[in-house]
């Protein structure tokens, strides 16, 4: 049977169960618990709220998904702390340099001909070289976010040739690409943030389930009046919030307009 949708004179679909129950739970957290501490086990809570354990399953699963709860084996549900504050912005994540505490990792580099969208989005014709720097970031230890750092052949010219897929050789060519950018002083980049759920290659580099939300913000990069990169960062948005500062600048994009560009 379908659900009515609300009229506008304010009536509403009834809410699931497990989303009110969470509801319910986020105070009980806000109000009684702090955090690292050790909710009690499932049965002692489904019998404090009322509901069936199935229930109490999905609103503790939509909770770990949000980030305010965290499990572990052996120990049981925890609190988790909250989200890490992390900046984003040239100069505040040292890019792309990797000598600063909030780091990149470089992970892999593969040089590979454009597929049609990603020339499209870089502004070369298709089939030119393109290098693919993979990458991950730390703060405080702990894996925030997944890179694809894509930068034009032709921006990098005086790249050295290094041979690929043999033991190391895939670094030292990540290296050679983020210290040609490094040259060539960026002066100029734009930035735009949308909410999104891990593929199972980003999810696999967070160490996270495949449909984990994440803030994916991509990034072009600008030298001399040319786009020298283009990256796409994925971030926990479990456990990370993403500060601005005065060169982060956002674009804001209308949610019809996306759908039509």
């Amino acid at each position: 049977m379908a659900v009515p949708v609300p009229a506008a004179s304010g009536s509403t679909v009834p809410e699931p169960k497990y989303w009110h129950l969470r509801t319910v739970l986020v105070r009980t957290i806000d109000g009684e618990f702090s955090t690292g501490q050790v909710l009690p086990n499932e049965r002692e809570l489904a019998a404090r709220f009322g509901v069936a354990r199935a229930t109490l399953r999905q609103a503790l699963d939509q909770l770990e998904l949000e980030g305010r709860l965290v499990r572990r084996r052996g120990i049981g549900t925890l609190i988790a702390a909250p989200r890490v504050g992390v900046p984003v912005g040239r100069s505040d994540e040292g890019w792309p340099s990797t000598s600063r505490s909030q780091s990149w990792r470089s992970v892999d580099c593969v040089s590979a001909p454009a597929p049609a969208q990603l020339a499209r989005s870089l502004g070369i014709p298709a089939g030119e070289t393109v290098h693919t720097v993979r990458r991950l970031r730390l703060v405080q230890g702990q894996i925030m976010a997944a890179e694809s750092l894509h930068v034009p052949d032709s921006a990098v010219p005086r790249l050295p040739a290094v041979p690929q897929l043999i033991g190391g050789a895939e670094n030292d060519r990540a290296r050679s690409v983020l210290r040609q950018l490094e040259r060539l002083g960026v002066d100029g980049e734009s930035r735009s943030v949308e909410l999104g759920v891990a593929e199972a290659g980003e999810a696999a580099l967070l160490e996270r389930p495949p449909g984990t939300p994440v803030l994916v913000v991509t990034t072009q990069y600008a030298a001399a009046g040319r786009l020298v990169a283009l990256a796409v960062s994925t971030y926990r948005a479990d456990t990370c919030k993403l500060t601005f500062g005065e060169t982060g600048l956002v674009e804001v994009t209308p949610v019809e307009a996306a759908r039509t560009a």
